[in-house]
C-alpha cells in the first residue's frame, strides 16, 4: 500500500507542476474575466456532472459566501443544486437539457457561465454553453483530456493536461481555490 500511496502523490505533484508551466497565463485570463463579469453587474452560473457538479458547488460557495476575505457576497449560481428543477426538467426535455433549460431562464447577456466536465464532452454542458453563447455571456470551461467537443464552445478553455479522472478533478479544484484567492484579492484588497 505505501509504495501505492507515494506514487499517487508523486502524480498529483507532477499535475501541479505542469499546471503551474501549462495554465498559469489561463488561470489570471480566467481570473480577470470574472472580476470584469461582476464589475459590469453580472453574474456566474456553474455546471457539471457527478463531481464536477461537486466542484459546481463548491466554486459557486466560495463566491457568494466568502474564500478567506471578508467581504459582500457576489452573485453566482451553481446549476447543479435543485433537484426539482433538475428533475423536473430531466423528465420532461430529457437530461441532455437540464442545464441549457436554466441557462435559458436565468442568464442575460454579460453574465458568465463555466462549464465544468473531466472528459470535455458532456452533452448537457454543451447544450448550456451553447445557448449561453447565443444569448451573449462569456463561456469559459473546466475540462480535462483532449478538451472534448466543450473546448470550442469556451472563451476560454482550461484543459488540465492530463487523462485521468481524479487527477483532472484534483486540477480542477486547485484552479478553482486560485481564481477565487485571485477574485477576492483583485475585488476587495
Amino acid at each position: 500500500m505505501i509504495p501505492e500511496i507515494s506514487a499517487q502523490l508523486q502524480a498529483h505533484r507532477n499535475l501541479v507542476e505542469r499546471i503551474e508551466r501549462e495554465m498559469t497565463p489561463a488561470i489570471a485570463e480566467l481570473a480577470i474575466l470574472l472580476v470584469d463579469t461582476f464589475r459590469r453587474g453580472g453574474k456566474l452560473l456553474v455546471m457539471g456532472n457527478g463531481g464536477s457538479a461537486a466542484d459546481s458547488q463548491h466554486f459557486v460557495a466560495e463566491i457568494v459566501g466568502r474564500f478567506k476575505m471578508e467581504r459582500r457576497g457576489l452573485p453566482a449560481i451553481a446549476l447543479s443544486t435543485d433537484t426539482s428543477i433538475l428533475t423536473a426538467i430531466g423528465n420532461d426535455y430529457g437530461f441532455d437539457l437540464v442545464f441549457r433549460r436554466q441557462v435559458e431562464a436565468l442568464a442575460v447577456t454579460g453574465d458568465m457561465l463555466i462549464g465544468i466536465s473531466t472528459s470535455g464532452n458532456s452533452a448537457n454542458v454543451r447544450n448550456a454553453l451553447e445557448l449561453a453563447r447565443e444569448k451573449g455571456c462569456r463561456t469559459a470551461g473546466l475540462l480535462g483530456k483532449d478538451g472534448g467537443c466543450i473546448k470550442e464552445l469556451c472563451d476560454l478553455a482550461l484543459v488540465v493536461p492530463s487523462e485521468d479522472t481524479p487527477r483532472i478533478q484534483e486540477g480542477h479544484g486547485i484552479i478553482i481555490h486560485i481564481v477565487c484567492d485571485l477574485l477576492e484579492k483583485a475585488m476587495f484588497a
